[in-house]
């Protein structure tokens, strides 16, 4: 692996620049190796990007993204001499790092699991083996399979890429929308920087369409036991493209509800055979208390959910993590101590004419973090997945409902003009 890796303790699968970050506190200097596909690392600019990084050793290329022979990665990647943990750093390196685990005999999520979870095909037909609730659904292979799942399914239905993320791809269909052009929204969807050129033909889901509230769970597992969960509110965009508008920790639900939720995701962990590591997994709730799986990560949250969660309950779950995966001292966590929301920015599409309202912004109560990447100028995109959202605004209160109420009410006073 050459000299100057000897140091390292921890691998990286896939590129993740907040992640990395977050280890720079956490690990000693060239303690980390990113392994990443050499299209993706060069299409993201990686090998510049890890330079600032003081516990980043170096960059790796290896087929990390070849979910259907998860051993051409074992092959290409030889083991740390001081190995002690391999995280999943991205949605598409959840398998390569659960296998790289395994060859290694490390914790990890192990590979029947992560591969059920990396697909929601395999995701969904697993759901229904389990007894896990979830929507009726069929695998869609053309627009008549579309049309004709929706005629059965009351004039209404969701389709969606089967190997996707941050709802790339998504349609919600109602009985008078196009199924052909939503058809072809949905299977030319793709972010190139991030996937790599050789991970096959894409599969799709048309699934039924069902009414509630939507809440994601975070689990931390160790050893296929939950030792944390935390229950997050879900805010969503209007129309079509179900692309998430906010996020509240931790949620407010009735016992009940909560109960169930923690029965589901422990029926979840224990029918997969999930070990060690994270789970992120969505739920509708249906008449706003029946639990119905949406799907499920086996990674850390994405949309700074994983930082929600800290501001919440205090400590660090990335440092959480760490400690299962390398096989420390069990974590121990309490309940939240106080809330913490984030609501993403957007504006009609167009050209920015004037942005207005950024510093009341940030001097509102409660606001930690504001940030707009629009200014005079930029082009803003109708918002089809969370890559098209233009900013966002982090804030605390002493509830999730006031950390709710405090994140609204700032980014109420942002206005963004197009025209």
């Amino acid at each position: 692996m050459g000299e100057h890796y000897v140091d390292v303790t921890h691998v990286l699968c896939g590129f993740s620049k907040g992640l990395i970050s977050d280890l720079d506190s956490l690990l000693p200097a060239a303690s980390v190796l990113v392994v990443e596909d050499e299209y993706v690392s060069a299409a993201r600019d990686v090998p510049r990007r890890i330079v600032n990084h003081p516990c980043v050793a170096g960059v790796v290329h290896a087929p990390v993204q070849n979910e259907q022979d998860p051993a051409r990665v074992v092959r290409a990647v030889s083991r740390p001499r001081h190995i002690r943990a391999v995280v999943p750093a991205t949605e598409y390196g959840v398998v390569a790092a659960a296998a790289l685990a395994d060859a290694w005999g490390l914790p990890g999520a192990g590979t029947p699991a992560a591969a059920i979870l990396r697909n929601k095909a395999a995701l969904r037909a697993h759901a229904d083996s389990a007894g896990l609730p979830q929507p009726r659904w069929r695998p869609a292979e053309s627009v008549a399979d579309v049309v004709a799942f929706r005629a059965a399914h009351g004039g209404r239905c969701v389709l969606k890429p089967a190997d996707r993320q941050a709802s790339l791809g998504v349609r919600l269909l109602d009985a008078d929308d196009d199924a052909a052009l939503a058809w072809v929204g949905t299977t030319t969807a793709d972010e190139p920087r991030m996937r790599a050129r050789d991970t096959g033909a894409g599969r799709f889901l048309v699934e039924e369409r069902l009414s509630g509230p939507e809440v994601s769970v975070e689990c931390l597992v160790d050893g296929g036991e939950l030792l944390f969960l935390n229950i997050t509110e879900k805010l969503l965009h209007p129309g079509p493209s179900p692309v998430e508008l906010g996020h509240v920790v931790p949620a407010s639900l009735p016992p009940a509800v909560t109960g169930e939720l923690h029965r589901l995701m422990r029926l979840l962990v224990t029918s997969t055979g999930f070990g060690s590591g994270v789970l992120h997994a969505e739920w509708i709730l249906v008449d706003g208390v029946r639990p119905h799986l949406v799907e499920c990560a086996g990674r850390l949250p994405g949309d700074s959910i994983d930082l929600l969660i800290d501001l919440a309950y205090g400590g660090r779950i990335v440092a959480d993590l760490l400690a299962v995966l390398q096989e420390g001292a069990p974590p121990t966590r309490g309940p939240a101590l106080a809330g913490a929301a984030i609501r993403f920015l957007s504006a009609q599409p167009g050209v920015v004419r004037t942005v207005t309202g950024l510093a009341e912004s940030r001097a509102a109560e409660g606001v930690r973090e504001v940030d707009l990447a629009a200014e005079p100028g930029t082009v803003v995109k109708e918002v089809t997945s969370s890559w098209d959202r233009i900013g966002h605004l982090l804030a605390t209160g002493s509830t999730g409902t006031h950390a709710g109420q405090n994140a609204a009410a700032a980014a109420g006073l942002i206005e963004v003009r197009t025209s």
